[in-house]
């Protein structure tokens, strides 16, 4: 189960990180870039700032369909060990209330 938790953090993570990746982009050329005022450009330059982050929106997808499906094999199944359900329990009959008996009809026809 201790693999379950830790791979339900890093898909919540990665989720967090794509997500911040993908706002960053600007369908029109901007994005990160044009957000400092260019100073992006002279620092990295426009075109590998926006070649990072599509690269890193890829990676991050692709680590996320990953992680999501070897995480499906990983969830802990109720078979086999101690499960927590009883199964040996018994009803007591004479705890069960019994309804009144109301008078009935004969079927006239």
């Amino acid at each position: 189960m201790a693999i379950y938790i830790i791979l339900s953090v890093i898909i919540f993570l990665c989720c967090l990180l794509l997500g911040l990746f993908v706002l960053a982009q600007n369908p029109k050329g901007g994005g990160l870039s044009q957000t400092f005022g260019g100073a992006g450009t002279q620092i990295m330059g426009a075109r590998k700032t926006a070649d990072f982050l599509e690269k890193a929106t890829w990676s991050l997808a692709i680590a996320l369909c990953v992680l999501s499906i070897f995480s499906a094999f990983s969830i802990p199944r109720g078979g086999g060990g101690d499960s927590g359900i009883r199964t040996d329990l018994t009803v007591d009959e004479s705890a069960i209330p019994q309804l009144p008996q109301f008078p009935t009809f004969p079927d006239i026809d």
